[in-house]
């Protein structure tokens, strides 16, 4: 029995030597992405406080209903797939959310 589940093919418990290769090869690249996508990630909320920063010096409310709807639109306007525009947008609609904690915890500490 293999270690992990996902290893473990139909056929039996040892898969080919290419198989197992091409799993291995599959999981790199993910964990390369999700390197990036952490990456991305955090820029893009380094960018939002310092976006929120500025909204405050300019007396503006940090929830602006109007700009998420038009970043969400935005991101599924881009999307090719395969995710489908529901599950982009729920994606962007954590990220958002997590953004707009970090401006408000800013915000506190000022």
């Amino acid at each position: 029995m293999s270690d992990r589940s996902g290893d473990k093919l139909k056929s039996g418990p040892n898969p080919p030597a290419d198989l197992a290769e091409r799993l291995t090869e599959f999981r790199d690249e993910i964990d390369r992405l999700d390197e990036q996508i952490v990456r991305l990630v955090n820029e893009r909320a380094t960018c939002a406080l310092q976006l929120g920063a500025l909204k405050g010096v300019a007396g503006m409310e940090t929830y602006q209903p109007e700009r998420e709807i038009a970043v969400l639109q935005h991101a599924r306007d881009t999307n090719v797939g395969p995710l489908g525009a529901d599950a982009i947008t729920r994606l962007f609609e954590r990220v958002i959310d997590e953004n707009r904690r970090l401006e408000r915890e800013a915000k506190k500490k000022k």
